[in-house]
């Protein structure tokens, strides 16, 4: 096989004798389910890791932020403000539990919610924001903090793409009431699927437990006074990625040496707009997203396609809620335009960025990018 023409992936895990030993003895232990002292371990330590006090590990990050949510217990119809350039699991999450997502635009240079968007859409159903770190670059969380305090809403944050990432010096996922991950396989912590909420709240922490568990009655098994969910995470999962909490900040300068070296190679291409890393802002460049400058005359998907023919794989952009199939069929957000995300889901996309991607890919990437760009 010619390897030059082998494709770069996107994002590749990296494991080592550590997660394999931790996943060995596991195996060997017997406590393959629910229990098990490398789960305990992992929810301490994540949590610890983050600043908070507790932590309640799932099978997703969507199932993360769905349990944060019920775990709140707001009265149906509540408004939670989020960003309409995210993942769809935020949708999902409010209406499972009987909310109303409320949809606010982009910063169109973070890609994150738009502060002012969220100021101006508080209104008397509102209840809680929903705060998403993209890409690995903070929401900028003084602001929604201070409108959270003003008008005595919950913060849930979605952490789920900020592993290690820092907002003024404190680490995402430390700013919520409850703050939300996931450790898909192409996070910076994996363990093939799963998530967690970090809280320091009690309440908060007992409930997201219960409800967890089938909402099982501590005192009294198998007896139920409310529905609760399955959102069990196994002793494996977490064996694989306890390991991994001792060397993010090795994940960390690997994924921001990527990001420096993308930003240095391609920082004189005028066909592009590459990310930003505010003053106030540690990005950990999750996914490396680039978009494309108005004056190219083809979108996204055309670049993907050029590079994937040089053997250089990418992934688009969000695509907004508001223009969502499954959405627009219930009768939300009609006739909700928000421009930006509209703009980088056209014409935005990430490039390779792997904690396995090597120095060669790397170039093979840039020179890919010039070749298929003016």
């Amino acid at each position: 096989m010619d390897r030059q023409r082998e494709m770069i992936p996107v994002s590749e895990p990296a494991f080592g004798e550590p997660e394999i030993a931790a996943v060995m003895d596991c195996l060997r232990s017997g406590w393959i389910s629910s229990h098990g002292a490398h789960l305990d371990a992992f929810e301490s330590q994540w949590a610890a890791y983050c600043g908070r006090r507790h932590g309640v590990s799932v099978v997703n990050g969507t199932a993360a932020l769905e349990l944060a949510v019920a775990a709140l217990r707001l009265e149906p119809g509540s408004e939670i403000i989020m960003p309409s350039f995210t993942i769809v699991s935020c949708v999902f999450a409010a209406l499972r539990t009987g909310a109303v997502p409320k949809l606010v635009d982009a910063d169109p240079l973070t890609w994150t919610m738009d502060i002012d968007a969220v100021r101006a859409a508080i209104g008397p159903r509102t209840r809680a924001i929903m705060p998403v770190h993209i890409y690995g670059h903070p929401v900028d969380m003084d602001p929604i903090l201070e409108l959270g305090a003003e008008h005595e809403l919950r913060i849930v944050e979605d952490a789920a793409e900020a592993h290690g990432a820092e907002y003024k010096g404190r680490r995402c996922g430390s700013f919520g009431d409850v703050s939300c991950f996931s450790f898909y396989a192409n996070k910076l912590i994996t363990t093939g699927e799963g998530g967690m909420l970090v809280t320091d709240d009690d309440t908060i922490a007992e409930r997201a437990r219960l409800l967890r568990n089938l909402a099982f009655d501590p005192a009294r098994r198998f007896h139920h006074a409310e529905m609760g969910f399955n959102f069990r995470m196994t002793n494996v999962q977490a064996a694989l990625g306890l390991p991994q909490i001792a060397r993010m900040d090795a994940i960390i300068a690997k994924k921001r040496w990527i990001g420096g070296e993308y930003t240095r190679r391609l920082a004189d291409l005028s066909s592009m707009h590459l990310p930003v890393e505010k003053s106030w802002a540690r990005s950990v460049y999750w996914m490396y997203g680039v978009v494309l400058d108005e004056r190219v005359g083809f979108d996204a998907n055309e670049v993907a396609r050029r590079l994937a023919a040089l053997g250089v794989e990418t992934r688009p952009f969000f695509l907004g809620m508001h223009e969502q199939e499954v959405f627009r069929r219930q009768g939300l957000f009609a006739g909700e335009s928000y421009p930006v995300a509209e703009r980088i889901a056209r014409r935005g996309l990430y490039l390779p960025s792997g904690l396995t991607l090597t120095p060669v890919q790397l170039e093979r990437v840039v020179d890919a990018v010039r070749e298929v760009l003016p």
